[in-house]
């Protein structure tokens, strides 16, 4: 069995700068250049551990700096000797996020990186492996497809990160996972970092890492620090007028949610005709769509980005203002991925979600993973309603938190607070 330390951390604890991690000094200069100044507490845990070598299940909210948290211990021990590294990441975005925050880095040591998604032509991939890249980031298909066409060698790969994990596995990755494994140096150092715990990583964990240390940050299934939320019971044929409604409320960047892609094409086109300017992101977009409509979302040339779950952990965007769950989320665990895309950076944020009155029993099993109840709201300009047989007491062994109101100031907000198979994203 495998043994583990456990190392925990207050959230409210930081380290007032990057000094005394163990960090290079090269690297140390790269941070001030970009103002990185105060680490986050995942960042204080974590990076010392990757910078000894340490195998790491790291356990922290959407959000929290994870990626710098592998990255830079990744390129420090990769600049002291020989070897590759090979990030893993669930969705095409992601994987491009990772490697934005790895190439800064990596050029300061005169590095190269390489990027090896599915929906991108092969051969500037191909081109790029060639290079001899010291770090790898990909999905999982993708880089069987460049291991079984002999383009990329693994003998070499001495660290690897499992990022967003957990994520990997609700989208069936785990064979590929398997198969990756299997193809790399047993004497590597592995970095696993995901925001919830199910026992397919533990069993990974136990398989494949040599004593890993755990680091939690925050239980499975907390919200992020500075969020606040509310919920709307509506019912289908008026949440495009509460949309409207609540779009002319607020004023910054808004990434709406939907549950599906079809119906994400509608409401996109819906909020055209409204005069708002919206992107969308889903699997049916290529992957040229997709990198405008993110990029263009960061700019500001569209005020609102409509997404599928595709992308609830593969947008890395400060500053968004507002997410919105237009359509409640399949999987409960989902609800907090999607609202960590707001509150950022120790930003605040507010989160709205819109419910039938069928999905009590939706809401319920969110309520039960975030371990507190949702504000429910009314607006005085579109009829709202009640849940179809909604116990107001919360279940048995149900714990009650309070929320951060903090949304009267927007003016309509009347309080009632109530008490999974794709191979290449």
């Amino acid at each position: 069995m495998t043994q583990k330390q456990d190392v925990t951390s207050n959230l409210g604890q930081v380290n007032p700068n990057f000094y005394g991690l163990g960090i290079a000094p090269k690297i140390l200069e790269y941070l001030e250049r970009i103002k990185f100044k105060v680490p986050t507490p995942i960042q204080v845990k974590a990076i010392p551990l990757g910078v000894q070598g340490k195998d790491i299940v790291g356990i922290a909210q959407t959000g929290t700096g994870k990626t710098h948290s592998f990255a830079i211990p990744m390129v420090q021990r990769l600049a002291q000797g020989k070897g590759t590294g090979l990030v893993l990441a669930p969705t095409r975005e992601l994987a491009i996020q990772i490697e934005e925050a790895f190439a800064g880095l990596a050029r300061a040591f005169s590095m190269h990186t390489v990027c090896l998604i599915g929906g991108a032509p092969m051969p500037p991939q191909i081109q790029g492996l060639r290079r001899n890249p010291r770090v790898m980031i990909g999905t999982p298909g993708r880089i069987i497809d460049h291991i079984w066409e002999g383009n990329m060698l693994t003998d070499g790969v001495c660290m690897l990160v499992l990022d967003e994990a957990d994520r990997m596995l609700d989208m069936g990755f785990a064979p590929q996972i398997e198969q990756i494994l299997r193809c790399l140096p047993n004497a590597r150092q592995t970095m696993l970092f995901s925001a919830t715990m199910p026992k397919e990583i533990m069993s990974i964990a136990a398989k494949y890492m040599k004593l890993p240390v755990s680091v939690e940050i925050a239980p499975s299934g907390t919200t992020v620090e500075r969020v606040t939320q509310e919920l709307f019971i509506v019912k289908r044929e008026a949440k495009l007028r509460l949309l409207d409604k609540i779009l002319q409320q607020y004023h910054g960047s808004v990434l709406l949610f939907s549950r599906t892609k079809h119906n994400a094409r509608k409401i996109a086109r819906s909020l055209r005709d409204m005069g708002y300017r919206a992107a969308e992101i889903h699997s049916d977009r290529s992957l040229p769509q997709r990198r405008e409509a993110l990029e263009g979302f960061k700019s500001g040339k569209y005020r609102v980005l409509v997404a599928t779950d595709i992308a609830a952990r593969g947008i890395d965007v400060t500053g968004i203002e507002l997410v919105l769950n237009y359509d409640l989320p399949d999987d409960a665990e989902n609800y907090v991925h999607r609202i960590g895309r707001t509150a950022r950076a120790g930003q605040q944020g507010h989160a709205i979600s819109f419910a039938t009155p069928d999905q009590s029993q939706d809401v319920r099993d969110i309520e039960k993973l975030i371990r507190a109840t949702l504000p429910i709201s009314k607006h005085p300009e579109v009829p709202t309603e009640q849940f179809s047989q909604f116990q107001s007491q919360p279940q048995k062994g149900h714990f009650k938190r309070s929320f951060s109101q903090g949304s009267g100031h927007h003016g309509f907000h009347q309080k009632k607070p109530y008490y999974k198979f794709s191979r290449r994203p």
